[in-house]
Order: C-alpha cells, then sequence, then structure tokens
C-alpha cells in the first residue's frame, strides 16, 4: 500500500471552499487527494476536476484510505464548519496519521480552539497550523490570500504548495508565516473585522448618495466604477458598481439592489473582533459601529413600527428634500469622507493585531499582513500598498494616522468628511461608522480631552486618585467638603 502514496497533499471538506482549493492546487500541478464525510461530494469534486482540464486530483472515500494514499511527511487541510465537525474530522484523520505529519484548520476558528488542537496533537506527534482563507469561493480557486499560523515546521512542509496556490501581487505571493499558535486564525479574524467596517462605510456612502443626493442605480454604478480607478479601488468597491447594474430578473422590474431584504446576516468573527479590542483595551469604534448597524438591521419590524410612531409623532422626514444639494460636490465629498473613514478602520484593526502579539509573543510584521492582503482578499485594496510601506517605513509607528503621507491625507480630506457627516446627521441619515471614524480621529488628535473631569468624578465618588499635569504622584481631594466651603 505504501507505494500508492502519490499525492503531494490531502483535503478534507469539500464543501464550496474545500472543493474550489483543492481544484486550486490540483490546478498548479500538486496531486491532491480529497475526502468527505458525504461520498456525493467527493464524486462532485473529481466531476469537476475532469472537465476542467482532468486535473491531478483523487478521491478517496474512507479516512484510512485518504490518509495513507498521500506522501509522508502528510500535510492535510481540513475545512470543515467550526467547532465540533473540526474535532471529528481531526479524530478520524488521526487515527492513520504518524509523528511528523500536518494537519492544517483552514476554517473561521477561534484562535484558543486552535492552540488547545495545537497541544493535543503534538502530544501525537502531528504538527498544527490555523490558516485563515480569505476570498471567497472565486479566491479559492484563483488565488486567496493566505494566513497560516503555528508550528513554523509545518509551514516549510507545504510552503512550496501555498506559494503557488494563493493570489500573487506584485510583490510576491499572498502569503506569509503568520507566527505561533493562534496567531493565523487571529490575523483572519481581524481581517473580518476590518471587512465588516469596510462593508459598512460603503452602505453609508450609498445611503447618504441615494436618500440626499437623490442619485439612481445607474448613477452610483458609474460613480463606484469610476471611485474603482482611483484611491479607493478596491475588490468591495468594484463588486458595489456591479451589484447596482443588475436588474430584478423575478419581476423584470427596476434593480435587484431595491428588493433586497434590509437585515444583515453574519457570522461571528466581527463579534469576536469587538470582544478582542474590549478585551485588549484597544479602541475600534469603526468595527463596533458596523458590528451594531448588523444588530439593528436585525430588528426589521420593530424599525418599521418605530418609523410609523415617529411621524404620528410629527417627525418629518428630511431625507428626500434632494433639491438644494449640489450632487457633483456631495459625490466628491462622500468619496473624501469614506476614505478617511476606512483609514480609520484599518488603524484600529492594525492597533488590536500590534495589541495581541506583545500580549501572546507572536511578534506580527504588520507591513507583511498589509501585503498579503493586497491580493486574493475581501479586503484587497490599493492602499493596502500605501499600508505596507508606512509600516516599513516606521516598525514602530504608533498609529496609522500619523504616518507622515496618511495624516496628510486626513488632514486634506477631514473638512470634506465633515460635511458628509454633518449633512447626514441634519437629514437623519444614520452613519455610524463614518462618524464613528471622525469620533476616533478628533478623539486621537487632540492632545487635551475632557477626562480630566471623569478623573474628577471617579475620584469624588469613589476616592480613585487623579494624577496632576504640573507635578507628580497620585492625589486625592475631599471634593464635597471643598465645594461645600466655596458655596459659603
Amino acid at each position: 500500500m505504501e507505494s500508492a502514496a502519490m499525492s503531494q497533499i490531502g483535503l478534507a471538506g469539500l464543501a464550496v471552499m474545500g472543493q474550489n482549493l483543492a481544484l486550486n492546487i490540483a490546478e498548479k500541478g500538486f496531486p491532491i487527494s480529497v475526502y468527505n464525510r458525504t461520498t456525493s461530494k467527493v464524486d462532485e469534486t473529481l466531476d469537476r476536476a475532469h472537465r476542467e482540464g482532468q486535473l491531478p486530483l483523487f478521491g478517496q472515500y474512507t479516512p484510512k484510505d485518504f490518509v495513507l494514499s498521500i506522501k509522508k511527511p502528510r500535510s492535510i487541510i481540513i475545512l470543515v464548519k467550526a467547532g465540533a465537525p473540526v474535532d471529528q474530522t481531526i479524530a478520524a484523520l488521526s487515527a492513520y496519521m504518524e509523528p511528523g505529519d500536518t494537519i492544517i484548520d483552514g476554517g473561521n476558528e477561534w484562535y484558543e480552539n486552535t492552540e488547545r488542537r495545537m497541544v493535543d496533537a503534538s502530544a501525537s506527534g502531528l504538527l498544527y497550523l490555523g490558516m485563515g482563507v480569505s476570498g471567497g469561493e472565486d479566491g479559492a480557486r484563483h488565488g486567496p490570500s493566505l494566513m497560516p499560523g503555528g508550528a513554523h515546521r509545518a509551514y516549510l512542509n507545504i510552503h512550496h504548495i501555498l506559494e503557488k496556490v494563493a493570489a500573487q501581487v506584485d510583490d510576491g505571493p499572498c502569503v506569509t508565516y503568520i507566527g505561533e499558535g493562534g496567531s493565523g486564525n487571529f490575523v483572519k479574524m481581524v481581517h473580518n473585522g476590518i471587512e465588516y467596517g469596510d462593508m459598512q462605510l460603503i452602505s453609508e456612502a450609498y445611503d447618504v448618495l441615494k436618500n440626499a443626493g437623490g442619485l439612481g442605480n445607474e448613477e452610483l454604478a458609474e460613480i463606484f466604477g469610476e471611485w474603482n480607478r482611483g484611491e479607493l479601488e478596491s475588490f468591495l468597491i468594484e463588486i458595489t458598481s456591479d451589484i447596482f447594474r443588475v436588474e430584478d430578473e423575478e419581476t423584470g422590474n427596476g434593480h435587484l439592489v431595491d428588493k433586497i431584504l434590509d437585515k444583515t446576516g453574519m457570522k461571528g468573527t466581527g463579534k469576536w473582533t469587538v470582544q478582542q479590542a474590549a478585551e485588549l483595551s484597544i479602541a475600534a469604534p469603526t468595527i463596533a459601529a458596523s458590528l451594531d448597524s448588523r444588530y439593528m438591521s436585525g430588528l426589521k419590524e420593530e424599525r418599521e413600527e418605530a418609523a410609523e410612531i415617529f411621524k404620528k409623532e410629527g417627525l418629518k422626514e428630511e431625507i428626500n428634500n434632494v433639491s438644494a444639494v449640489d450632487k457633483k460636490r456631495l459625490i466628491d465629498d462622500v468619496r473624501q469622507a469614506l476614505y478617511a473613514s476606512k483609514i480609520c478602520s484599518y488603524a484600529q484593526g492594525m492597533n488590536l493585531l500590534r495589541a495581541k502579539s506583545m500580549e501572546k509573543g507572536w511578534g506580527l510584521n504588520l507591513g507583511e499582513l498589509a501585503r498579503i492582503w493586497k491580493g486574493g482578499c475581501i479586503i484587497r485594496a490599493v492602499f493596502l500598498d500605501r499600508i505596507k510601506q508606512a509600516y516599513q517605513r516606521n516598525p514602530g509607528l504608533a498609529n496609522l494616522l500619523v504616518d507622515p503621507e496618511f495624516a496628510r491625507e486626513m488632514v486634506q480630506r477631514q473638512a470634506a468628511w465633515r460635511r458628509v457627516v454633518g449633512l447626514a446627521i441634519q437629514k437623519g441619515i444614520s452613519v455610524p461608522g463614518m462618524s464613528a471614524s471622525l469620533q476616533y480621529f478628533d478623539t486621537y488628535r487632540r492632545g487635551r480631552l475632557p477626562a480630566n473631569l471623569v478623573q474628577a468624578q471617579r475620584d469624588y465618588f469613589g476616592a480613585h486618585t487623579y494624577e496632576r499635569i504640573d507635578r507628580p504622584g497620585s492625589y486625592h481631594t475631599e471634593w464635597s467638603k471643598l465645594a461645600r466651603k466655596a458655596r459659603v
């Protein structure tokens, strides 16, 4: 049986992502064995491999045959639902694996689960990687962004495959060894948090242009298409332009985007990002605002009832009064506001990664993370190259906003940004992401905040003490006694 081991790698779990990643690996010339508990998925994948160019992909129908069909030291990617299914798959496969073999979990897993599995795997001499995979089904098939973290030796065993399979950009493949432990999963989680922020900000830009500017879908498609040829060039801007062009085939009447229910789904990575930011005392208001917006979108029935109640109470809708708006200027202002807001979202994500890296000793390279996000992934964008350069110029950069290039851009765009947020607030259009970004910028750039008053209050009711700006040490004041004296 040994001599029959032909495949260079294995992949278990043939749902959309697994199937596409397996075909990508085979197409790059690496013979691959595939396995799925539901055997029809194996047949379906084999059929696709045949149709897409007789690719070197081999179907296996039992865990034992699957494991034994792979050359040693074996590397097996699993792409199944996070949580218990991962543990079940590991148990089924590791029964036939040997010391030195590697398990690579490519799912969106909570990083601590990965660290627990690493410990379990090493007890049997197995190596383990938790690998973030971004790019959706198209990325998986034609070149994703890959974020593998865990055993460095395991990475060295398969990096030649990953480098061919990942998206390719001008400065190399969109994969790098992320770091120890669950760092690969953590980085993918933050990527998804930034993605939440990005999508929210784009939806707010749409809301303002549509409801404060009176723009129709055809115009919006053109505007986003134009933005995608400038500084905002990115995957999400590109697909947004496409979305506005699609007509509704069901009714043959109008555009599909207008017929879609305004309730957002979510898988949980955005929530984890906000929880981690809170745990690490890192402000991530743009990402948090996008999460809150998803929660509130879920209250569809309540929102419709609320709209009626406030209407009855005499609230006049300002939204459709667009006659006085200078469209051309509004479009340009929104472009600038979107760009400035996005930079804040990425800055928050990077600060979160750095804080976690310091806590865990992962040694994350922020510039390199920006580089591997330049292609393949959902947040891929032209300005990631500039984020990479900012961290190359200054690896100890406190915040992306104070990099000289980005600082200049924020200053140039702030007037437009304030006009957009101000107009939206005036008209009652909610822009939680853009305003959270602006508040983040305005708080961070001020040398003095009203936190002195909060400290005084804390000391007044809880004797928490305070520091002074003009001399060292901690102080406590009998505030009520002194205030009584002052009143007399």
